[in-house]
């Protein structure tokens, strides 16, 4: 399997020397839903939904993982959080690396002749397993930075294929609110919301703070569209739109508690739009798809075979149309986040059920610091809240060691059935395939299990 793997390389490699097959990756940063194509009227995201009307939007993507990092290496390895090695954020103190093995979208693109460049956001690690040929640490807030970027790479690729990985900081928290105060080029628009208009996410109160905060993360949504729309134009420039694939996503949930670094809907079920050049504009495609098939996807587009260790697989077929069988489940694996917050956990998620294990439930749930800071969290705190929208803060904070939900009665995740007899068949059959993918994909904390 390796030399027919190295020999796809070597083929393509000779392929893209004649007819290039682009790849630009733009990559949100904590983007929920809160977007117009995915039906959020209050959001201001023009340029996405245009992306949208030109390719493909999916309405079951996943991520593997609610955390910035780990997802990130996920989508440049086509491996799962616990089987790529990167279990937390890669920067400062955190200091997560992807096991020294460990192969991904630069290396592999680059031995197939490709010219490879990071853009803004990198936060993976280490560079022997991510190795891109540029790195180009630019703001990731400066859309007209970015798009300079990114011209210049194209550009200075002269002719060859590239593959891009653009990362975007918004609409991510700042030191302080969401970089709303910073400045920026005088293009970048400006674009403010009235707080009292905008619609509270199930998990969070209706507060005056919450709904600040929210006016502040939706305008700094508006500001990553705007960017976006940048490099859509210098794609256009430089006239590689029409043999470059682009694909539009996030890395996780909107930063707020019950959503990023949660495996609940709201940290993972995400944005994603594929532009395939050539394809039929408009497509909505329902299939149920992870962030782990992005890298086999890319490499199917590029003419290469996935390596083995890849578990994802290539959804390129079904970019117009949906496959009948063989998409209709995923999977989540986290860690941590911060390297203070231990919490593994195990998911399966089915059109119907979703399984949670809590590997360490005997904890509390921890908060990532910018959450705890937060005017929404501080707000809960201060007013001594016991619910958190929907949910109880108890209930979030102090897990049972299995959470069970029927998605089609509870789409908000609030009722565990694991303990109902009711359910117990699903719960079993859950349980099995959960257990048979952390055997495939080579789960360490099987061994903690084994001695319990």
């Amino acid at each position: 399997m390796r030399n027919a793997f190295l020999l796809s390389i070597i083929l393509a490699a000779t392929a893209a020397a004649e007819s290039p097959k682009n790849v630009i990756f733009l990559i949100a940063d904590d983007l929920g839903m809160e977007v117009g194509c995915y039906g959020d009227k209050a959001a201001k995201t023009p340029n996405i939904d245009a992306l949208a009307k030109a390719g493909t939007r999916f309405t079951k993507a996943f991520a593997s993982v609610s955390s910035c990092s780990p997802s990130r290496a996920t989508m440049l390895t086509g491996q799962p959080s616990h089987m790529n090695g990167m279990y937390g954020l890669a920067h400062a103190k955190h200091n997560f690396h992807s096991f020294a093995k460990g192969v991904s979208l630069p290396g592999i693109l680059n031995t197939a002749g490709y010219e490879t460049a990071v853009i803004a956001k990198h936060h993976v690690q280490p560079e022997s397993v991510y190795p891109f040929k540029k790195v180009m640490p630019v703001g990731g807030r400066n859309g007209v930075a970015i798009a300079a970027a990114v011209k210049k790479c194209i550009q200075d690729a002269k002719g060859k294929p590239f593959f891009l990985h653009v990362g975007y900081s918004d609409p991510h928290r700042a030191a302080k609110g969401f970089g709303n105060d910073a400045k920026y080029p005088a293009a970048i628009p400006r674009v403010k919301f009235d707080p009292k208009t905008l619609p509270i996410p199930y998990h969070l109160p209706d507060a005056d703070d919450v709904r600040g905060d929210l006016a502040e993360y939706y305008m700094s949504v508006a500001r990553l569209d705007f960017n976006v729309g940048l490099v859509r134009k210098v794609l256009d420039e430089t006239k590689t739109a029409d043999t470059t694939l682009i694909c539009f996503f996030s890395d996780n949930g909107i930063p707020f508690a019950g959503a990023k670094s949660n495996l609940y809907d709201a940290g993972v079920h995400l944005p994603m739009i594929v532009v395939k050049p050539g394809q039929k504009p408009g497509v909505v495609n329902d299939m149920m798809v992870s962030f782990t098939d992005l890298a086999p996807t890319v490499l199917d587009w590029c003419g290469l075979s996935k390596p083995d260790a890849m578990p994802g697989k290539s959804f390129l077929p079904f970019v117009e149309a949906a496959p009948q069988e063989g998409w209709d489940e995923v999977y989540g694996s986290h860690q941590f986040h911060e390297v203070t917050m231990y919490y593994p956990m195990r998911m399966v998620r089915t059109a119907k059920y979703k399984l949670i294990q809590n590997l360490a439930n005997d904890l509390s749930y921890p908060h990532a610091s910018d959450l705890w800071g937060s005017p929404t969290w501080q707000g809960v705190l201060a007013r001594k809240e016991s619910m958190m929208g929907e949910r109880s803060v108890s209930q979030y904070l102090h897990r049972p060691k299995e959470e069970l939900y029927d998605l089609t009665s509870d789409p908000h995740e609030l009722t565990n059935l694991a303990g109902d007899p009711a359910h117990a068949e699903a719960l079993g059959k859950l349980s099995k395939k959960l257990h048979a993918w952390r055997v495939r994909t080579n789960d360490p904390w099987l061994i903690k299990d084994k001695h319990e």
